[in-house]
């Protein structure tokens, strides 16, 4: 069983050192799609991952299109705070995407629009000045309620 998380162009190596963990916490496969906005030796995502780099999953792409090209018949999940089903209505499946934007713009506005059906959202109050919530923890919440309806796998 695979779920697959998909982080378009991270611009925090915090927030992706803590989903490096979360992926190899719980075998979901990261894919990386450039241009990053840290360097891979940053030492901030070197200490975020700690000592899980050898055991998470990571695959990198220079563009979303490359890692499509790969898995075009693949489920994708687009989440977004404009997404038209709460992340835990949609039917996960082994071997689907949960894709994410980069932290300061989300995914591109022509991404969401041509896969309006397959977007995602996780509810959360919609005060002024909350714009959503961290994408580290959004991932967690989405590989767990994937997960959830999986039976958790091979997790104990």
């Amino acid at each position: 069983m695979a779920i697959n998380i998909v982080l378009v162009e991270p611009e925090i190596p915090h927030n992706t050192g803590n989903i490096i963990r979360t992926c190899a916490a719980t075998g979901a496969v990261l894919h990386l799609i450039k241009p990053l906005g840290f360097s891979l030796d940053d030492k901030h995502l070197k200490r975020c991952g700690l000592d899980y780099w050898d055991i998470a999953n990571i695959q990198y792409y220079d563009s979303f299109d490359e890692l499509q090209k790969k898995f075009p018949e693949s489920d994708y999940f687009y989440a977004t705070t404009k997404g038209l089903n709460r992340h835990s209505d949609v039917e996960y499946k082994d071997g689907c995407f949960i894709v994410f934007g980069k932290e300061t713009k989300g995914l591109p506005k022509d991404l969401i629009e041509a896969n309006i059906d397959n977007t995602i959202r996780i509810p959360m109050r919609m005060i002024e000045g909350a714009r959503c919530l961290n994408l580290s923890n959004s991932v967690a919440i989405a590989v767990y309620e994937a997960l959830r309806q999986m039976d958790y796998g091979e997790l104990e």
